[in-house]
């Protein structure tokens, strides 16, 4: 009966294509689709929310838009994309290991489900393979910015032998973990020492976790002269750049290589005068953002599946070319 009532329902909304739900600013043609991230405060996940808008402007569909910070929540928005009618979402997950429970929610509310940025992981410790994912190659994306900290570090005419490296470490996340550890990668293949290498868990991803995370780190390390700062995204390199500053170590003795190309880094680079955030590496949000929603869209509409996995990849951005790569990314 509750299943009966639920499809007329669907249909009618179907039938009057009238709804307007997440800022669509015209009457769609009923499609609802939901499209939940795990820190809604953050601007990587304002940036794909704002594309996701404009895929369901220019597919005509409505989007809900709903901030999940940990497990409860999420399936609580799976369940609120139910009873709000909605065909599928795109989820980015707060925590991969929900893979399983989210999974089971969504077939249980008969919802089409695609996951970005961090892949859903099944109770057997591996990826479901049954789940569409877009995501970041985070050992390429971590390699570039390795290179990009030793290029730097060789056009400043450092000994590389004597350069230490700040690793911000995020190593719950896996993403996190592979960004980071291949950044190190590619500086010890550059002849930076494993010796000088160091850790800094941080329990948050923000600047402030970044700048908690690392100042005790250099308190304790006082020698080197010259630091290349690596972490899982742009914030937790800037914090950890800002305790450098706090040390006495400016612009002139750190290279911080950030991930992501967020607002937080171009409010580095408009700066008159450089800091110690020397660049970063560009993540397309219009890509994780529109391309999902449009995707799942399709699928359900069309009955289009999306590719099972799909990876991007990011570009170097600096002082000198941050405004063309950024409105370049708006518009394409």
């Amino acid at each position: 009966m509750i299943a009966s009532r639920r499809q007329f329902l669907l249909r009618a909304s179907l039938v009057a294509g009238t709804s307007l739900i997440g800022g669509c600013g015209r009457a769609h043609d009923g499609i609802r689709l939901g499209f939940i991230v795990k820190q809604p405060e953050e601007q990587w996940f304002q940036d794909e929310w704002r594309f996701a808008a404009e895929a369901a402007r220019d597919r005509n569909f409505a989007l809900i838009r709903i901030g999940a910070e940990n497990g409860d929540r999420v399936l609580s928005a799976i369940d609120t994309l139910y009873a709000r009618y909605a065909a599928g979402f795109v989820i980015c997950t707060p925590d991969p290991l929900l893979g399983t429970a989210i999974v089971m929610r969504a077939q249980a509310n008969n919802l089409k489900l695609m996951s970005v940025d961090d892949r859903l992981i099944g109770a057997d410790g591996r990826p479901i393979a049954s789940v569409p994912h877009l995501g970041i190659s985070a050992t390429a994306i971590g390699e570039k910015a390795g290179h990009e900290a030793a290029a730097e570090a060789r056009r400043r005419r450092w000994d590389l032998g004597e350069v230490a490296v700040l690793r911000i470490a995020y190593d719950s996340l896996e993403t996190a973990r592979d960004r980071t550890r291949s950044g190190v990668h590619s500086l010890l293949a550059c002849g930076i020492s494993a010796s000088h290498v160091f850790d800094a868990p941080q329990r948050t991803t923000d600047i402030e976790g970044g700048f908690t995370a690392a100042d005790p780190v250099l308190t304790r390390r006082q020698g080197p002269r010259h630091w290349i700062v690596l972490g899982l995204n742009d914030e937790a390199v800037l914090g950890g750049v800002r305790a450098a500053e706090g040390h006495g170590l400016n612009a002139d003795a750190v290279i911080g290589v950030g991930i992501g190309g967020s607002g937080t880094a171009a409010a580095e680079f408009v700066k008159p005068q450089p800091t110690g955030f020397h660049a970063s590496v560009l993540l397309s949000a219009r890509r994780h953002g529109y391309d999902t929603a449009a995707a799942v869209y399709d699928w359900v509409t069309r009955g289009i599946h999306p590719p099972p996995v799909t990876y991007t990849s990011g570009e170097l951005m600096t002082r000198a070319n941050y405004r063309t790569l950024l409105a370049a990314d708006r518009t394409s």
